[in-house]
Parts: C-alpha cells; structure tokens; sequence
C-alpha cells in the first residue's frame, strides 16, 4: 500500500498536516527502542537524534517535517520502484537519496563524540540546511534529480577522468548557457565550497627554510627557528599578508578512518580481514602472511578488536613539474588500510594522503621533522584509541591503528630509516 506524504509540505497548521502527522505517529510507534524512543524527522533533529513519541511529535508540529526524507528508511520503509515514481525497475537512476545517505553519515560522524544532546535535540549547522535545501530543489523543472546529487556526481566524474578546474569551469559555463533554468553551479570553486561541509581538509604547518624544526605545537607562535634562527617569513618587512619559507600540508589520519566506519558504503568492508582469510593455504591478502599472524600473536588485545586498523606507508620524492631539468622534490606519504579486501585496500581510490612535503630537494635525513604529526597521531591512536560510530551495526567502539609496515624503494628507505 502505497503511503501518503504529500502532507509534508503542508502548512503545518492545515488538516491535512495534522492528520498525516497522526498517520506517521501511528507508524513510527511500532518501531520504538528499548527505551520507547524513536528517529526524529523533525528539520533539527533530522533522525539523528531519537526522542520519545510525544517529543516527536511535539518536534514535527512545531518545526516542520524534513521534506527530503520521502523514503521512511528509519521508520521500516524499503526503497521501492513507487517511491520513485517510476513505473518500471529502474537502473542506477539517480535520485535525491542518494546524497541524502551521504549527508547523514557525515551528520552522525560529526556528532559521534557530541556531548549535551538532551531530549529537545540541537540546531542543525546552518550548511546542512543548505545542504538539505538543495537536495529538495529539482536541478531543473524537467528533471527529477537534484541539483545537489548532479554536482556530486559531476565532480566525481571530473576526479576519475582528471579534468583540469579550468577545464570544469568552461564545462559549468556551457551548461548555464546551454540550460539557464537550471540550478548549475558557476564555477569549480563555488562547486567545491558548496560541497565543503561533507569534505575533509588539510592542515598548513609552516617550516624552517632548511627543514630544521616545524613551526607547531610548541613552536607554533615562534617568528625564527628554534634551532637555526632562520626567519619563518619569506620577508620580514611586508606590511601585508607574510608568506612562509616552507608549507607543509598534513591531512590528518583520524578524519579520514571515521569516515570510512561513518558511512554505510565503507564500514561493511573494514572487517573483512577478519572474515575473509585464505582456507586453502594460498595468500590472497596480507593477512595471510606471516608478518601479520605473528603481529596477532604478539599484539592478542588488539588483534581481538577486528574494527581496529592495520596500516601500509608509502613514501618518495616527484617532479611535479615533469621536467627534470627543474631541480625540484616534493615528497607525499601515502597510507593504505589493510582492513579491507585486496580488490578495494590497493585501489588507487583508496589511497590516504596524509602529508605533502615541500621541495624544491629531498628532505633526506631530515624527514623525520616532517613526519612528526603522523608520528605524533599514530601514537595516539596506538596507545589511546578513538571513539568511532560503526555505521554497519550503529555502535560506538574504541578504534586503535598501527603501523604494519613501509613500502618504499631502498632511497626512499634510506630516508625514512634516517
């Protein structure tokens, strides 16, 4: 039987409302918690917080139901062709659902660790309901796809194919020229901003010119090097916005393994190494090695938890420019995840950068001063852990990570080594 929604975008003081309101109520009342409490629709609490029946209640006709939750997916519903509106079985159609799932593990990622969230629930980030605003607007008056699930998808294609942002920009242009109805963004820099909230950035660590020390933590506040008195800035003198000598940029690793169990896409595949070891004597994985059975013997508490980490490092110098008639060097550290199945932890995709040392030459034996924050972080998650939503069972646990080993040729292994 097919359910009623159009009343979520009634007034919510109209009869219509407050009957498919008591009509939700009805539903969502058979599949209450433990402690009687259920997902809240509401456009604060956007089923991220749940509350008792009356507090939903009170939630939704006071604040308004969430207009781009048409798929009761937290109330039992299944995805069905209907839904759609479609009257045959679509093939990867696109649908504004899509990144309305996105949206909400990022939501639950970020309020994974949130104190003080009472039965009245929190206002939602001002971004988010950009966010959600957009995956309620048509991308135009003809079509059914969002305008947020289009942009999603554009730039996905441009990262795959490796289109130049100049190249994107022209793209965006002849759209809005060839289709002025449509809600198409201007630029790839409006295109990456609008989609910021859902990403994850990069630190900027300052450096010394001859890579003795960062300019962090301790150092943070510091105009000379600590051990060279080599000044920060490229001039001392300007009276506008100082350059530093050297940028380090540092993504860090913590971020990037919460995604990974906060969406539903990913979280599935970070125990398969517990689950899918070779039984035939042959190895398919590393978890079939020996390294990694005696790390299990060694480490038998941390083996017990499968959700913790197991990491890959991978480190060497480029010439960006791809010409080597330009002396210059720059260094990426690269981690792998060896959680998952060997078809997904050495795709390219996969992929975790986590530092970009500057050049212009090798940072040598000094590498260590620009390995300091992933040291410094997996440390952390070695002795202490982080608490992680695991979205495939909607729990929180303690994550730890450790690093099984480097991947490097012997100059690069020279540097690392020290």
């Amino acid at each position: 039987m097919t359910i009623d929604k159009s009343w979520i975008r009634e007034h919510r003081t109209s009869p219509k409302f407050l009957e498919g309101l008591k009509n939700f109520m009805e539903i969502a009342m058979k599949h209450v918690d433990s402690e009687d409490k259920v997902h809240c629709p509401c456009v604060r609490c956007v089923n991220m917080y749940r509350q008792l029946s009356s507090t939903v209640y009170a939630h939704i006709h006071d604040r308004g139901f969430l207009k781009s939750y048409t798929i009761w997916i937290y109330h039992s519903e299944k995805h069905s062709v209907s839904d759609l509106g479609y009257n045959s079985t679509p093939i990867n159609i696109p649908t504004n659902n899509e990144m309305f799932d996105v949206i909400d593990d990022v939501m639950a990622e970020q309020n994974t660790n949130e104190e003080n969230t009472d039965d009245e629930g929190q206002g939602m980030d001002p971004e988010f309901n950009a966010l959600f605003e957009q995956l309620n607007t048509k991308l135009h008056p003809d079509c059914e796809m969002s305008s947020l699930n289009f942009l999603a998808k554009l730039l996905h294609i441009k990262v795959i194919n490796k289109w130049t942002n100049s190249s994107f920009d022209q793209l965006l242009e002849l759209l809005g020229v060839a289709f002025p109805k449509s809600k198409i963004q201007t630029s790839h820099y409006e295109a990456k901003k609008n989609l910021r909230k859902i990403g994850l950035g990069y630190e900027s660590i300052h450096a010394c010119k001859y890579d003795c020390a960062l300019f962090w933590k301790e150092n943070a506040s510091m105009q000379n090097c600590p051990i060279c008195n080599e000044s920060r800035w490229v001039d001392t003198t300007t009276k506008g916005k100082r350059v530093p000598q050297k940028v380090l940029r540092y993504f860090p690793l913590t971020p990037r393994l919460r995604r990974m169990y906060s969406s539903r896409f990913t979280a599935k595949d970070m125990i398969w190494h517990n689950t899918g070891r070779s039984t035939n004597g042959i190895m398919y994985h590393p978890v079939d090695g020996k390294s990694w059975q005696e790390f299990d013997k060694r480490y038998p508490e941390f083996a017990k938890e499968p959700r913790n980490v197991r990491l890959g490092l991978a480190a060497d110098g480029f010439n960006p420019f791809g010409n080597f008639n330009n002396n210059y060097s720059i260094w990426p550290a690269i981690l792998t995840t060896y959680n998952t199945p060997p078809w997904i932890c050495m795709k390219e995709s996969s992929f975790m950068l986590t530092l970009l040392i500057p050049g212009s030459r090798s940072p040598a034996k000094d590498i260590d001063v620009y390995l300091r924050p992933l040291v410094d972080e997996l440390k952390m998650l070695w002795f202490e852990g982080v608490q992680m939503r695991d979205a495939s069972t909607n729990t929180v646990f303690n994550m730890r990570a450790m690093l099984l080993w480097t991947i490097n040729d012997f100059p690069a292994r020279s540097s690392l080594s020290g």
